[in-house]
């Protein structure tokens, strides 16, 4: 078991905040939303790497991304729940997160194709997290 102590929680392992976090929907959707935060960040500085350095700033690039994607798998698989239905809510939350990166990190702007499938992802995940059958 992964124990990563904090100073505010003493005591408390990663993995049981975690768990204390996801047993309610808003903070399912907080670690969601720092996940899909950290998966974009981490495809960002290969992005980076691969298109905006050469050298010892490339390797960092790929260093630092495969650290952060590992923080990610870490941090998205600690807590013990079922992933497929909170799928839908995280593929909207990675996209929206992924288009602010774009933007601010890469000055890509979205286009009105990207606009209008996003809206459709957006619905998907809203469906899928809120339709009860």
């Amino acid at each position: 078991m992964l124990s990563v102590k904090y100073p505010f929680a003493r005591g408390l392992s990663l993995k049981n905040l975690l768990i204390q976090l996801v047993a309610n929907p808003a903070g399912a959707y907080a670690v969601l939303a720092v996940a899909a935060l950290l998966e974009v960040a981490g495809d960002a500085c290969f992005q980076s790497g691969l298109y905006q350095s050469t050298g010892g700033a490339r390797v960092a690039w790929f260093a630092m991304g495969a650290l952060v994607l590992a923080t990610y798998g870490l941090f998205v698989n600690l807590p013990h729940w079922d992933f497929g239905k909170l799928l839908g809510v995280y593929v909207a939350l990675f996209f929206v997160i992924a288009q602010i990166v774009a933007k601010v990190r890469f000055q890509q702007s979205p286009t009105a194709p990207i606009l209008a499938g996003g809206a459709l992802i957006v619905a998907g995940g809203v469906v899928i997290t809120f339709w009860k059958p």
